[in-house]
């Protein structure tokens, strides 16, 4: 699901949200586990510092109380943005296929005191996410390494209330090529888990799932597009 490249900076950025967005920590840690959190926090920063997580939840409308379903939430990096923003009246459904990285996450919110969030984990092809409950769909980086991803959108749609979006933000094209490349470079092997995700492709996933693209924000961050599809 993941490339060597995108599986190194999830994991990098796996431990603390940038400084004054998420609750005060309310557990204690060692002092290893500080140093670690410490250590990754830095590195979160940066991969934050490309995608803000408060502009782009202001752009794709997360709002207090809204039911969100994040695909991919990895150990938590965007999901404590998103708990942060729909606070205690809303939810977010956090899946994923790693079973280690959930248990990191489930630590995490243990640890930052977020008691909106249920952990979800999924099948490659099922996110599991509730039926009829989800506002939104969000996904950061996940799309274009999904092994199928016209049956994850179809799998996703039971989930949505009427008129619920889902929300993709994906590298430019010139970004997943460079990643193809690099993998190839190291691997001796052209990956068969990433492709490049265009505002065409994507539409023609969305009609097979009975989802239509109502926006591409092309430009709007530098390395990266953001598609809202709307259910039909």
């Amino acid at each position: 699901m993941r490339s060597l490249l995108r599986h190194a900076v999830l994991t990098a950025a796996m431990c603390s949200a940038a400084a004054g967005t998420v609750l005060a920590q309310t557990m204690p840690v060692s002092d290893e586990v500080r140093r670690q959190i410490d250590r990754v926090t830095a590195s979160e920063q940066r991969a934050n510092a490309g995608q803000p997580p408060a502009k782009v939840m202001d752009a794709v409308g997360v709002k207090p109380g809204m039911v969100i379903g994040e695909l991919g939430a990895g150990r938590g990096r965007y999901t404590v943005h998103l708990a942060g923003r729909v606070g205690a009246s809303g939810k977010v459904y956090a899946n994923d296929i790693d079973a280690e990285a959930l248990a990191y996450l489930r630590e995490r919110c243990v640890r930052e005191n977020l008691t909106n969030v249920e952990i979800i984990l999924g099948t490659v092809d099922d996110p599991r996410f509730p039926a009829g409950r989800l506002d939104m769909v969000f996904m950061v980086w996940v799309y274009h390494m999904l092994e199928h991803p016209p049956t994850i959108l179809k799998n996703i749609v039971p989930a949505l209330k009427a008129g619920a979006t889902v929300v993709m933000v994906e590298p430019i094209p010139s970004e997943t090529e460079a990643e193809i490349k690099m993998v190839t470079a190291h691997t001796g092997k052209t990956p068969t888990d990433i492709h490049v995700v265009t505002r065409t492709n994507l539409a023609a996933d969305a009609a097979l799932a009975g989802l239509d693209l109502v926006q591409a924000m092309e430009g709007f961050l530098e390395k990266d597009n953001i598609y809202i599809l709307r259910k039909r």
